[in-house]
């Protein structure tokens, strides 16, 4: 295996949150000077490479895997598509979740989800439903995430209090683990 592919391929999977070069040298079990120069490497390529769309972008120390800004008009148009087809059940989750706990951190939608959610999130960006909304002031200082007013011109109402009141839907008991916070398991914790 090549360690720019590894390097291309955690960064590609750690999505919107990126890796710091400690995070990489450790997962590779390399020296941080070799993995900033493999980085280096990588963003060469891509920089060089005419017939890719993916660019390597560093903000707060952290690598993360990007498309080049020349495609930010198809992105638009992308994100402009109709969305009844193509909203899956991860993302209807993620976003009942964000639209009812805002402002949320990813880590949080995860919590409650049981899985990782920066695929779901970073569509729901694309598609202009949720946004950042500011840091939260605990260690890492972590993304929180608001609905976007797009997301109540297309829930069709003018408010988040116009949301239905979850306490009172009648939900299968999966559906219904979403809103619950699992206080079984927290308890189980303390002990």
């Amino acid at each position: 295996m090549s360690r720019l592919a590894e390097i291309e391929v955690l960064l590609f999977v750690a999505g919107e949150e990126g890796l710091t070069v400690r995070n990489i040298a450790e997962m590779l079990d390399l020296q941080p000077s070799a993995v900033i120069q493999q980085i280096e490497k990588l963003r060469e390529k891509y920089q060089n490479d005419t017939q890719s769309g993916l660019a390597i972008l560093e903000s707060s120390n952290r690598y993360k895997l990007v498309t080049k800004k020349n495609y930010a008009e198809l992105l638009r148009i992308y994100a402009k598509t109709p969305i009844n087809q193509s909203m899956s059940r991860a993302l209807l989750e993620t976003l009942s979740i964000i639209a009812y706990k805002q402002p949320i951190t990813r880590i949080e939608v995860d919590d409650i989800r049981g899985v990782n959610s920066s695929g779901a999130i970073s569509k729901l960006q694309a598609f202009d439903l949720i946004r950042e909304n500011g840091k939260k002031e605990v260690l890492g200082r972590p993304n929180l995430y608001i609905t976007t007013d797009y997301f109540l011109d297309y829930m069709g109402i003018n408010h988040l209090d116009e949301l239905p009141d979850v306490s009172e839907l009648v939900l299968v008991d999966e559906e219904s683990e979403l809103f619950v916070e699992r206080k079984e398991i927290k308890e189980d914790e303390n002990q």
